[in-house]
């Protein structure tokens, strides 16, 4: 039985099929979103590896980083692909359509999620293939699977707000870029008592770093801190802000772009 509770589940779950129709469709555009983090995994453990002295093995540091890495690829095709369905007027009739508006930009960012996920499972079973053993446990395991669902769903509602804000596709990819540059000015490849300054408050404390020496610490048992409860701080944070911005922005009046 239908009710009008069950409208926008319906909705979202027909918005969710349609995005993942669209990628099965057009496989080429997550192809570089997966082999891009895969081949820098490959570039930093195999050329720079040996001249990094992290105080344990590189493969084992980096992991984290990669997983940030591949998050950030993933979300930057969504924004592509809302900012294309904007310029070419598909949003525009979903908004004049009788369903839910909330559907479309959730069916955004559910598929993106699943297809994100995978995209990072597979990057760590190369880093499996590499060599890499966690030895967390399940529940430390059950905490890292949760975070980065967390910074996942996160960065993948900010990246459907800059997309609904960019003119054109072109501009939400660059938009987009600060979710694929930031893993990079993190604790990913390099720990943060080697830099100086300003560069090392900003590298500690911005949210790329706070999420990744959490599932260090939960992979491969180093300290975590604090980190978790900023990670999560940040992430409940910026999902919140990408939430309501995305909302505003698709509420808006249609605009021919």
């Amino acid at each position: 039985m239908t009710t009008t509770a069950t409208y926008p589940l319906r909705d979202s779950a027909a918005m969710v099929r349609r995005q993942f129709r669209h990628t099965w469709r057009n496989p080429e555009t997550l192809f570089g979103a997966l082999v891009v983090p895969i081949i820098l995994l490959l570039l930093f453990n195999y050329f720079f590896g040996g001249a990094m002295n992290v105080g344990t093995r590189y493969l084992d540091y980096m992991v984290p980083g990669i997983i940030m890495l591949a998050a950030g690829y993933g979300v930057g095709v969504t924004a592509v692909g809302m900012a294309t369905d904007v310029s070419e007027g598909v949003i525009n009739r979903f908004r004049t359509m009788a369903i839910s508006r909330a559907s479309v930009p959730t069916g955004h960012v559910v598929a993106s999620v699943v297809t994100t996920l995978a995209g990072i499972v597979i990057a760590l079973g190369v880093t499996v293939v590499m060599g890499f053993r966690p030895n967390a446990t399940p529940v430390e395991w059950l905490a890292a699977i949760g975070m980065i669902v967390l910074l996942v769903v996160a960065i993948t509602w900010l990246a459907v707000a800059l997309a609904l804000a960019a003119p054109t596709p072109e501009a939400a990819n660059f938009y987009a870029f600060p979710l694929v540059f930031l893993p990079f000015l993190s604790t990913a490849f390099a720990p943060a008592d080697t830099m100086s300054g300003g560069v090392r408050w900003f590298v500690e404390n911005q949210p790329f770093s706070r999420v990744i020496e959490t599932l260090r610490g939960l992979l491969t048992g180093t300290a975590i801190g604090d980190d978790s409860w900023w990670g999560i701080g940040w992430c409940v944070g910026i999902a919140l802000i990408g939430y309501l911005w995305a909302r505003a922005l698709f509420n808006r009046e249609p605009r021919t772009r």
